[in-house]
This record gives C-alpha cells, sequence and structure tokens, in this order.
C-alpha cells in the first residue's frame, strides 16, 4: 500500500480530505508553525491527534517554532490575505512536509490546506510540485475542497466534536 503524508492544518479539514486518499496508508503530519498563539497551536494540534484516534492514522508533529516561521516570511507582514505572505507561509509548511515525507519513507506528500474555501489550490499545487522536484518526493496535487470536501469537513468537525477555528493561525491574518 502507497503511504501518503498528508499536512494537516488542523482536524477539520483533515477529515474532509480522507475520502480522497482510499486504498493508501495515510500519516498526519503538524507543521504549522505558523499559528499563533502557541495556545491555538495546542489546541488545533490536540484536535488532530484526537481525529488520528478516532481513524487509527498515525499522527507526526514538528516542534513549534514561530520565529523560524516569521523570520521566514521577513518582509511580507503586512501582505493582503491571499497575496505573498500565504505563498511563503505555503512553502515553508510543504517543504518542511516533503522532508518528513522523505524521512519515512512515503510515497507522496500533500496538504489539508486545499479542502479550505479561503486557500488557492492552484498555488498550492505549483509550490508543492517545485518542492517535489528540490526534496524528491511526489506530491499530490488533489483539491480536497472538490466535491463537497470543504462542507464534510465542516459536518465531520460537528459529528466528531472536534475544535475548528475562525481564522487561518497566522497573527498577521485578517480571516
Amino acid at each position: 500500500m502507497e503511504k501518503v503524508l498528508l499536512h494537516a492544518c488542523c482536524g477539520p479539514c483533515s477529515l474532509g480530505s480522507f475520502d480522497k486518499l482510499e486504498n493508501k496508508e495515510i500519516v498526519l503530519f503538524f507543521s504549522n508553525s505558523n499559528i499563533f498563539p502557541k495556545e491555538e497551536w495546542m489546541k488545533r494540534l490536540n484536535n488532530l491527534k484526537k481525529v488520528g484516534k478516532i481513524f487509527s492514522f498515525e499522527v507526526l508533529e514538528e516542534e513549534y517554532n514561530h520565529e523560524k516561521w516569521k523570520e521566514f516570511i521577513l518582509g511580507l507582514e503586512n501582505e493582503p490575505e491571499k497575496g505573498k505572505r500565504c505563498l511563503k507561509c505555503f512553502e515553508f509548511n510543504l517543504r518542511d512536509s516533503a522532508k518528513k515525507a522523505k524521512e519515512i519513507g512515503a510515497d507522496f506528500f500533500t496538504t489539508t490546506l486545499s479542502v479550505s474555501k479561503y486557500k488557492s489550490s492552484p498555488d498550492l499545487f505549483k509550490i508543492g510540485k517545485e518542492i517535489e522536484k528540490e526534496i524528491g518526493v511526489k506530491f499530490l496535487d488533489i483539491d480536497f475542497k472538490k466535491d463537497a470536501g470543504y462542507e464534510k469537513s465542516i459536518s465531520l468537525s460537528k459529528k466528531f466534536d472536534i475544535y475548528r477555528q475562525n481564522y487561518c493561525g497566522c497573527e498577521f491574518s485578517d480571516s
């Protein structure tokens, strides 16, 4: 069975992704140093662990390093939502995910970020494919919001009592 490392920004978005990864061994990966404050990061991680337990998926986590993320996006703090800062943030998390995928011997990596109606799947896919070439692990360009993925994420979050946040996590975000 092929193994996919699924970068998960949160529990709800992961819930909207699983049905499109049938016949694959899913490993959830929480690498989200963009989330602020750390208490919010912990709340999302704990709820992702709850999802992992419900579905019997392994959950790996990257150490929280908000300062490293802030250095990576330095100069883009005042960019508008969906602008250059977001693209750099995608790059930060997807690069961490590709490295972790390679480390654990996964066949693929992808991200739950494409579940959100607020994130540009074509932008995510472009960045993922560039990182695929750099790191050497295939990126799955799956638009998880298709076929009502976003709506599924909301309804399953309610069903399983998974915390659903009201912003992307970035302190510079307006949504």
